[in-house]
């Protein structure tokens, strides 16, 4: 009897068990599927509230070479230029040259009414002539003690004061000629035949065009940079793309106590004279050796308080090669030319770096590079005048 109850109680305990580790196994099961059930649901929650896609240009980063230069504003003046004035007072008798020629050193260039002049420089050498006789007859009456020696001094100084007198009117009448001082372009002259000059009116301005001289000033801080001979470029609004090669030819060894500026001075060929005195100038100094850097569009910088940074457009991790993200970088930047910028640090070349629309980006932004339009990326931009 005691054997039957010990076998039921036994089958009772067995059945217990069964229905505590069903129960713990339904327990487990719906633990598991509620925990898969809540992973898959924040997942596609999260794809929900993803960022979309941001539609970007994108360039690879390359390496250029860079010319160091310094640049600086000038203005151009003729190595040498004067405005002809006349010394003297007259009427002008004939006008030898017509605006715009090219003059030669010496050339004649105004003649004025001298013909008073001319006659008083003969009647001072016919004067000086006539003292110059009186002074041999004496000299020879002297030498038989005729007369005495103060006689002959004072004959010898008369001469020498007579031909001075005929010197200095010889002078007078050689200035109402007027020359010019060197060869050069003539400018436009408003003066006629006939018209009455006084001491010191401007007859035509006088230029020597070629070459010419480029005067800039720079800060006290490249004066290191800057040695005579370097060679420059010049670039000018009147002739927009074309560059003026030329030289360093002197720098002034004084800096401007106001400005802390030092001038120099380069000298421009200008063999076909379309530079002229007077012009507006940028001047590009090539200083240093050429360097090599990773070059980038400026657009693609982006500048805060923390410093410049770009952003890489690199593979999603696990995605395909189609699949970019976005990733923020800080860079360090050097020089620039024209649209583009060095990087010293943060990129390196063959980086695929975005060019334009980073403002709407932020770390992990699915990409989409569309480069139909790109940015400007010229090292040597010239005006778009529409």
């Amino acid at each position: 009897m005691s054997s039957v109850v010990e076998e039921n109680n036994g089958s009772v305990m067995r059945r217990r068990l069964i229905i505590v580790v069903l129960a713990a196994g339904v327990l487990l099961a719906a633990i598991v599927g509620f925990n898969t059930w809540k992973a898959n649901f924040v997942a596609q929650l999260r794809m929900k509230n993803a960022a979309p896609p941001q539609t970007v240009t994108a360039a690879a980063a390359q390496s250029s070479d860079w010319q160091p230069e310094v640049s600086a504003v000038g203005s151009l003046r003729a190595v040498r230029g004067v405005d002809v004035t006349t010394e003297v007072t007259g009427l002008v008798r004939a006008l030898r040259f017509k605006s715009g020629d090219e003059a030669q050193s010496g050339q004649v260039l105004v003649e004025l009414n001298a013909d008073a002049e001319i006659a008083q420089q003969h009647a001072l050498e016919a004067a000086a002539d006539l003292s110059s006789t009186v002074y041999e007859r004496d000299k020879a009456q002297y030498e038989v003690q005729a007369i005495s020696k103060a006689q002959l001094d004072a004959d010898a100084a008369d001469l020498k004061n007579k031909r001075a007198q005929a010197a200095a009117q010889a002078a007078l009448v050689a200035k109402k000629t007027l020359r010019a001082p060197f060869a050069g372009r003539l400018g436009i002259t408003t003066v006629n035949p006939g018209q009455y000059l006084n001491t010191g009116d401007k007859v035509v301005t006088l230029q020597a065009v070629d070459p010419v001289y480029v005067d800039f000033k720079l800060p006290q801080q490249q004066l290191a940079m800057i040695t005579s001979g370097q060679a420059v470029n010049l670039t000018t609004d009147a002739f927009a793309g074309v560059k003026f090669a030329g030289r360093i030819t002197a720098i002034d060894p004084r800096v401007d106590a106001g400005t802390r500026n030092f001038q120099a001075e380069a000298t421009i060929p200008n063999p076909e004279r379309r530079l002229m005195p007077g012009m507006f100038a940028r001047v590009a100094v090539l200083a240093g050796d050429v360097k090599r850097y990773v070059t980038l569009p400026q657009t693609s910088i982006t500048y805060n308080p923390y410093g410049a940074t770009v952003f890489l457009a690199q593979k999603k991790p696990d995605g395909s090669d189609k699949d970019l993200i976005a990733q923020q970088s800080f860079v360090t930047l050097g020089p620039t030319r024209g649209d583009q910028v060095a990087v010293l640090r943060g990129v390196k070349e063959g980086d695929l770096v975005v060019t334009s629309g980073q403002l709407k980006l932020n770390n992990g932004t699915p990409l989409i590079i569309n480069n139909s339009i790109q940015p400007a990326n010229d090292p040597d931009p010239s005006p778009q005048e529409q």
